[in-house]
């Protein structure tokens, strides 16, 4: 544009100064060998810029042919290659020094040529990712799709990304496509486990289950941990519809699913919730006996209330073998709060205080040692209570 318009200004420059360089006696004179060359100054210097402007069209032209004769297919087919591996080369590079737009750049160039365009494709939409280019990085997963074997591949890395985005409903779509079974590779899994866990579809997670425990996709302690989560939650949500639908949901548990303390609790709340707490409490007591753990005494005092005695019967038999336990201790508190029995809740809370001291302790003894009037002790447990957080 600027050189356009510095021609203009010599034309027009020109047009102004004619008139007076014709008007001049002046001459040009050039001798090159036997060759002479006379002529006025004016019609000098107008050859004089037609040979330069023909110079630069002539540049331009062969500029613009060598592009295209070199971007041209019919440029050898090795140097071609040759060219899409050194962009290859320098793309990975950039990958490995995390330099996302020149990777995209380079892996995007090596993929014309290259002999595997499908994994320039799959790197220029990983540089596209880390730069939040979701349209670019949606194109280039769509060209290396464009490869049968990478079909699957390509719909797993699109997941992923969804995913990532917090573009559930987008990502569980192309999951469908992918149909998760037991014969679904471990990447393809591992992203449907993590899909259901952000949708909170409990029941495709629970049937998923045991392909993740048997392909080793998780960490022991962290398929435990989902295990647990997934069966507390389809517990919960049978409760809250029918006690056949409860029923039928801890049926489908095995033995060791219902072993687990804190599925065996939501089991019990969700009786408690459907009007079958004496079922609940039968079960909490027989498991007191077999095997009492320190989450089972505060579901204890949750459930049970001052006219369930059979409870307080089962929890006394552990004194002597749980009486160190903090969580047995604060069980027996509050349940003797309910019968007002507030000596036997002072004990009880201060033994929980001396074992396990929290600032929620210390007030609800507190609170008891006001009952029995004894505003010395109180005062120093609330003193306690400020100098701790829970």
């Amino acid at each position: 544009m600027i050189k356009l318009l510095a021609y203009v200004l010599i034309i027009v420059l020109g047009l102004c100064l004619t008139p007076y360089l014709l008007a001049t006696k002046g001459y040009i004179y050039i001798a090159i060998w036997d060759y002479q060359i006379e002529t006025s100054l004016a019609f000098g210097l107008l050859v004089l810029f037609a040979i330069f402007v023909s110079f630069e069209v002539i540049k331009k032209a062969l500029v613009f042919v060598l592009t295209l004769v070199l971007n041209s297919r019919f440029l050898p087919e090795r140097w071609r290659i040759k060219k899409a591996k050194k962009q290859t080369l320098i793309g990975a590079l950039a990958l490995a020094e995390e330099d996302w737009p020149a990777a995209e750049k380079a892996m995007a160039k090596g993929a014309e040529n290259g002999e595997l365009p499908a994994l320039n494709y799959f790197a220029a939409a990983r540089a596209a990712q880390h730069q939040h280019k979701i349209a670019e990085r949606d194109r280039y997963l769509s060209q290396a799709q464009a490869e049968p074997l990478a079909k699957a591949a390509a719909l797993t890395t699109r997941t992923r990304y969804l995913l990532q985005q917090g573009e559930l409903t987008q990502a569980r779509a192309l999951l469908d496509e992918l149909e998760p079974t037991s014969k679904s590779k471990n990447p393809i899994l591992k992203i449907a486990a993590d899909l259901y866990l952000a949708q909170q579809d409990w029941p495709a997670l629970k049937s998923l289950l045991p392909i993740l425990a048997k392909r080793h996709i998780y960490p022991e302690e962290q398929l435990q941990k989902i295990s647990v989560q997934t069966n507390v939650q389809l517990v919960n949500k049978a409760a809250e519809q029918t006690s056949n639908d409860l029923d039928k949901c801890w049926g489908w548990f095995s033995k060791s699913e219902k072993n687990q303390t804190d599925t065996f609790i939501a089991y019990l709340y969700g009786l408690c919730k459907l009007q079958r707490k004496d079922e609940a409490l039968k079960l909490l007591s027989k498991q007191l006996k077999s095997n009492p753990k320190a989450a089972l005494f505060d579901a204890t005092a949750v459930i049970a209330t001052a006219h369930d005695q059979d409870i307080r019967k089962s929890l006394a038999k552990l004194e002597h073998t749980h009486e160190n336990v903090v969580n047995y201790q604060d069980c027996l508190a509050k349940l003797a709060l309910q019968t007002r029995e507030f000596k036997q809740a002072k004990m009880h809370f201060n033994n929980a205080c001396h074992i396990e001291p929290t600032r929620t302790r210390w007030l609800a003894l507190a609170q008891v040692q006001e009952q029995l009037g004894d505003n010395m002790m109180a005062l120093q447990s609330y003193r306690n209570a400020a100098h701790l957080n829970d």
